[in-house]
């Protein structure tokens, strides 16, 4: 595993604008340009409706972010109405129906890729996200889109084929949850970058961000 230090201030920086500010489809969210982040505890609620339970791989990863990611708290709903990041591991065969039904509520709608997550925010941050992930294609694709997806949920939602060493790069093949990505999501929620904040407004603080984002991640 990369150390902390592998990665040079340049490359944290382009990772976070990069992942940070734009969307992997444009059309989905509310000013797609400025910082999206959770202002409160993330609780998550898991539907498992493939025929393979996945339910604890999920709370595995949720526990793994708590510890992993500073200024985010993560933990598991114990009531279904506490819930604002919901979870739908599929099969390929419901993922159409589940994403119009539970998703978008509209059979109108496009179901693009091969997992997706959609994101609900506004000036104060990100209200609810849900995400849809298949299963049954394999354990790389089933762990890549857990990552990916469920990360991409907490509000760097931008993919970009030069950043080598995260699962924001539909060319990588990484499917763990890499220091590079939790660096990037430690710098997102230090409590000097605000839900809104556009590009010029982050760019007076990152140095300071990546600085202490490296002490966080060991």
């Amino acid at each position: 595993m990369a150390a902390n230090d592998t990665f040079t201030t340049e490359e944290l920086l382009y990772g976070f604008e990069k992942t940070v500010f734009g969307l992997e489809y444009r059309s989905w969210s509310w000013r797609p340009y400025l910082v999206k982040k959770f202002t409160r505890p993330v609780l998550f609620q898991v539907h498992n409706l493939s025929s393979r339970d996945r339910t604890q791989t999920v709370h595995q990863f949720v526990r793994e972010i708590d510890k992993r990611v500073d200024g985010l708290k993560t933990g598991i709903a114990r009531d279904p109405a506490e819930a604002n990041f919901e979870v739908y591991v599929v099969d390929r065969a419901q993922y159409e129906r589940v994403v119009k039904t539970e998703i978008y509520k509209s059979e109108r709608a496009n179901v693009p890729g091969r997992c997706l997550v959609r994101v609900v925010s506004g000036r104060d941050g990100i209200k609810r996200s849900a995400a849809v992930i298949v299963s049954d294609e394999g354990e790389f694709l089933f762990k890549r889109c857990l990552v990916e997806e469920v990360l991409q949920g907490l509000g760097p939602m931008n993919d970009d084929e030069d950043l080598t060493h995260s699962v924001f790069n539909d060319s990588s093949r990484h499917s763990r949850f890499t220091v590079f990505d939790q660096l990037i999501l430690n710098m997102l929620y230090d409590p000097r970058i605000k839900p809104g904040m556009s590009l010029k407004q982050t760019r007076a603080v990152l140095p300071l961000v990546v600085r202490d984002a490296r002490r966080r991640v060991r």
